[in-house]
């Protein structure tokens, strides 16, 4: 009888303790950590452009070096280094004074020879009605027509020496053949001048243009023949925007240029075309050796955008976190066109009204159930512009 007591007891001590443990089970699943809250973004289209940024080197429109074409002491210098001078002012003066008595010689020695065609001419004049007559005889006519004909050459000869002497004296005033700014002078007032002198005068830089120097590797001038309409280069060209000048503290220069030449061809070296671009430069703001950075313009009339940092990487390929309707997230791959500082352009993997996981994205997995938290894309455009 005490047998049977004691098994009924410990019977109803052991459903107990199931029973304890079942509650307790279910306590513990009832207390799992709720799903993470996250925020989530709407992908939308909207037109955007990026840029391309190649360094460039800038160049003026004329750079021209001045050198004397005569030799002589540099007489007078009438321009200072960095001023600003117009085409045809006089820069320089060459003592003149050899080549103008140079000038009076030739002029003398024309006069002798225009003297000895007038007296050549007399003579031929003199012999022609003697000749008619049968008085002398045709060979003395003949020598003086020959003698008239080699006093016209004398004289053309004199006529060229006096134009050449003149031109000399012409070229000991040395003028700006382009208005631009002038370089540095090495030389001073009394210094020799030879036309053969290693060293210019000086140099003369036109920079009403500014030419921005660049190169386009293969694949860039592969893919700006792409970008743009047209038959030809030069079309694709003409139906470019215009580009833009990021000068040497990161500042964008205020005028915009144009795309205006491509060479005729890569460089072997270092499989690159060379590119210019024109910008306009009134105010001479912008000078020779001048560098930078060429900023060219890729258009989207309609781009699906979406934050940098909703994005991750996996072996070179980019991927988001896509919400389903049912609230769990799920990794999709994309391709990106283009990218701003903080957005990326997609062009697969994604489509408009499409939600994915704005950020907090690091402890995620396939299939994990999040509660989303909508954040407006304007609102985010206008904290971040595109």
């Amino acid at each position: 009888m005490k047998t049977t007591a004691k098994a009924k007891l410990i019977v109803l001590l052991a459903g107990i303790l199931f029973l304890q443990s079942c509650t307790k089970a279910a306590e513990a699943s009832n207390t799992l950590p709720p799903a993470p809250a996250l925020p989530v973004y709407t992908v939308t289209s909207a037109p955007a452009t990026t840029y391309q940024e190649f360094p460039t080197a800038l160049e003026g429109k004329n750079n021209v070096e001045i050198r004397s074409q005569v030799d002589g002491y540099l007489d007078k210098i009438y321009v200072e280094e960095g001023a600003y001078v117009r085409a045809g002012q006089a820069l320089f003066k060459i003592d003149s004074r050899a080549y103008g008595e140079q000038m009076n010689m030739a002029n003398a020695n024309l006069q002798v020879a225009n003297a000895n065609i007038q007296k050549a001419k007399v003579e031929v004049d003199r012999l022609q009605p003697l000749v008619a007559a049968k008085v002398v005889s045709d060979v003395q006519l003949r020598t003086a027509k020959a003698n008239y004909a080699a006093a016209v050459a004398a004289g053309s000869q004199a006529k060229a020496s006096v134009g050449g002497a003149r031109i000399n004296v012409g070229f000991t005033t040395i003028t700006a053949p382009v208005s631009g700014y002038i370089g540095r002078i090495p030389f001073k007032k009394g210094s020799l001048i030879s036309r053969t002198d290693v060293n210019p005068l000086t140099m003369l830089s036109d920079i009403s243009e500014i030419y921005a120097y660049f190169s386009l590797s293969e694949l860039d001038f592969i893919g700006f023949q792409k970008k743009y309409p047209g038959a030809t280069l030069n079309e694709k060209l003409k139906n470019m925007p215009m580009v833009e000048l990021v000068i040497a503290d990161n500042s964008t220069y205020p005028e915009k240029g144009k795309m205006s030449i491509v060479d005729g061809q890569f460089d072997k070296t270092t499989g690159a075309i060379s590119v210019r671009a024109v910008f306009p430069n009134a105010n001479g703001a912008l000078r020779t050796g001048n560098t930078g950075r060429v900023r060219m313009p890729q258009l989207f009339a309609n781009t699906l955008v979406i934050p940098q940092e909703s994005t991750f990487e996996i072996q070179d390929k980019v991927y988001v976190y896509v919400v389903g309707k049912d609230k769990k997230v799920t990794s999709k791959p994309i391709t990106i066109s283009g990218k701003t500082e903080n957005y990326y352009f997609i062009s697969e993997g994604l489509a408009a009204g499409d939600k994915i996981v704005y950020t907090g994205i690091g402890a995620l997995k396939d299939g994990v159930t999040i509660q989303p938290k909508a954040i407006s894309s304007d609102s985010l455009l206008k904290a971040k512009p595109l």
